[in-house]
């Protein structure tokens, strides 16, 4: 699973990490002091095609409610491979808008593929590991989007972004014959009532409403920051790619340091209190990498790194474990689907405060992170009204 997780990473933060050199590809200059000029193409451009990558994975909902009626790995098998041969489509992109509809069918199919190795991975491991294990996870997806942003550093070129792109077709060929082998978690009995498909019984969706708003929250911080990342650092900062890349590098020990503290905190103190830190941290931090200068700029990213993941594994777990077998995947999906809305209505708010502002210069997006990152994060406390589930097994 842990090698899923590196592939499907792989292929999503590609669309991140090439973003400037794809801006810059499809630009169209103006000789103004302005952000735009700066980065190729309007912030709101810009916005609005990762926000319609972020719409695209709604359908991530439907594809992981599959899971609960089919099977996981039958269903993993086949998104994880569809999600990475349209990724490697994206090599051919004639122009910006092409390159967003290829991504958008791509996401969808990895932001499932996402759900359910979490589910399975949950579902093979014992109470006492679970964390552990999902903390691996996130370091398999943490190592598949620092792979990108490495190899985004070192290949350079006007087409290096289709370099990068077509590279995921490797894990695609590799993937599809392995995924034979894992075993199935969920085989549905034939005399089993089959729920409708997205829905969750009735007495657990105030847990799911709340867990809907985490993710909301998080990703209205998330979605831009991460987005606009590259694209703030190179474009803007004029950092210099293959320094980019080692700092993306040096986090690999900032983050692994964020998953031993997760895992601790988590079993110590309970997934509630870890989110919740997890949470106000990735904020902080974000803002702090947006306000203005290359030093600000890496110490806000590095620490971001690190807060992400002290949040990732904790959250994963209260996520599958506050609901049963049957729904499991389902409501994986819809966290996913939430955290979708909240990326997409933090990418426009973002978007369209920094054309707005129309800053120039190291500060032009510190407007832009206080209006978007901070409003909503007091939500975040709502879960506390979620049970425990640090000491509970895992519902059949």
């Amino acid at each position: 699973m842990v090698a899923v997780a590196v592939a499907a990473a792989f292929g999503q933060f590609g669309a991140i990490s090439s973003l400037g050199d794809v801006a810059k590809h499809f630009a169209h200059f103006h000789e103004t002091r302005s952000l735009q000029s700066q980065v190729g193409i309007s912030t709101t451009m810009l916005g609005t095609g990762l926000a319609a990558l972020r719409l695209a994975s709604l359908a991530a909902l439907p594809l992981s409610a599959l899971a609960d009626r089919h099977g996981r790995t039958r269903i993993l098998r086949r998104i994880v491979t569809l999600g990475l041969l349209f990724t490697a489509l994206a090599a051919f992109s004639p122009g910006y808008w092409w390159f967003v509809f290829l991504f958008a069918c791509a996401r969808p199919l990895l932001s499932a593929t996402n759900s359910l190795i979490q589910v399975i991975v949950t579902e093979t491991s014992s109470d006492r590991n679970r964390v552990h294990r999902l903390a691996w996870l996130a370091a398999g997806a943490g190592l598949g989007a620092g792979l990108s942003a490495v190899l985004h550093g070192i290949v350079r070129g006007e087409n290096s972004f289709r370099i990068l792109f077509a590279l995921a077709l490797i894990p695609a060929i590799v993937l599809w014959p392995t995924l034979r082998n894992v075993l199935e978690t969920h085989r549905r009995e034939n005399s089993e009532s089959l729920p409708r498909l997205g829905t969750v019984s009735a007495e657990f969706r105030g847990r799911l409403l709340v867990l809907a708003i985490l993710a909301v929250v998080v990703a209205l911080v998330t979605g831009p920051a991460n987005s606009f990342a590259f694209v703030y650092g190179e474009r803007v900062l004029h950092i210099p790619p293959s320094r980019v890349a080692v700092v993306v590098a040096s986090s690999s020990l900032l983050g692994l340091a964020g998953l031993v503290a997760s895992r601790w905190s988590a079993e110590r103190f309970g997934r509630r209190h870890t989110v919740v830190v997890g949470a106000f941290a990735t904020a902080a931090t974000s803002t702090l990498a947006y306000f203005g200068g290359e030093t600000l700029f890496t110490t806000g990213y590095l620490l971001g790194v690190a807060a992400a993941a002290f949040l990732a594994p904790a959250a994963s777990a209260l996520t599958t474990e506050s609901f049963p077998r049957a729904y499991r995947a389902t409501a994986a999906g819809w966290v996913v689907v939430s955290g979708v809305a909240g990326a997409t209505l933090g990418l426009f708010i973002f978007g369209a405060v920094g054309d707005a502002v129309n800053t120039f210069g190291p500060s032009a997006l510190r407007i832009p992170s206080l209006v978007t990152f901070l409003p909503f994060l007091p939500l975040v406390l709502l879960v506390y009204r979620l049970p425990e589930t640090r000491d509970s097994s895992l519902m059949d």
